[in-house]
């Protein structure tokens, strides 16, 4: 493949399905999958919940319980506070990010031919490989964080935590406290968009290029590479849903 013609093949991979333009254009490629993982999430957990059985579990109950059991285990270990809220956050979280990393093992080709046929020129299937869609779930933890933060030490207590915490209460160390507080609880949110985001970006683009090999010599690579993607694409979900329960308890806690 020429050179040309592969840089185009990339970049028509990467581009959005997107309404609006500048700071108001919108993915709807992104929205659109992740509103249909997160109704099929929700369908298969639904359906499982009515039709569960004690003698005769039937396989998919299996799954589901396990995944009930393994994060309410870790929600156990790592929050102290109320779990009526944290434990299905930490189970959605890990969930939805888990069916939004399997999309990567669809062939990169697929959706984009399929779609070709109704007139649909560009589209990426892929909402972890979007800066939108991680930062987006990750600011909506930042908010929870601000709310523990509230709920636990009280408006009084988080206040006290942001001007007199580590450096002392001295009123002269008010805005340094202040300002690592502010680049703490900023960083947290970030480091885990861009981890989810870097880690599922930089697969994608992987598959792309191998995509551009003969058909002959896609497999061996394909392969190797998905086989290695399947133990990151729980990773992932599970390191996602781990610190958000975590940076949730320090939150919560008393310093």
């Amino acid at each position: 493949m020429a050179s040309g013609s592969a840089t185009e093949y990339v970049t028509h991979h990467l581009e959005h399905l997107t309404v609006g333009e500048g700071f108001w254009t919108v993915h709807i490629d992104t929205l659109a999958v992740s509103w249909i993982l997160g109704l099929i999430f929700l369908g298969i957990f639904y359906a499982v919940a009515r039709k569960a059985s004690v003698e005769a579990p039937s396989g998919i109950q299996t799954v589901v319980e396990a995944c009930v059991e393994f994060v309410d285990k870790q929600v156990s270990e790592s929050f102290h506070g109320p779990k009526d809220f944290v434990a299905p956050l930490g189970l959605t979280i890990f969930v939805w990010v888990l069916f939004w990393n399997l999309m990567d093992l669809i062939p990169v080709d697929l959706f984009p031919e399929l779609l070709k046929l109704v007139g649909i020129e560009y589209v990426r299937i892929l909402p972890s490989a979007d800066m939108n869609a991680t930062f987006g779930l990750s600011l909506t933890v930042l908010a929870l964080i601000i709310i523990y933060s509230i709920k636990g030490k009280g408006g009084k207590g988080f206040g006290k935590e942001l001007f007199c915490h580590p450096f002392g209460s001295h009123p002269l160390l008010w805005p340094a406290n202040l300002m690592l507080n502010i680049v703490e609880m900023i960083a947290k949110p970030v480091s885990l968009g861009m981890r989810l985001f870097g880690n599922l970006y930089a697969a994608e683009i992987i598959f792309i290029l191998i995509a551009l090999l003969p058909i002959w010599a896609q497999w061996i690579p394909g392969v190797a590479l998905a086989i290695f993607h399947i133990l990151v694409i729980p990773l992932q979900a599970f390191i996602f849903m781990v610190l958000t329960i975590v940076y949730l308890s320090l939150a919560y806690e008393e310093h």
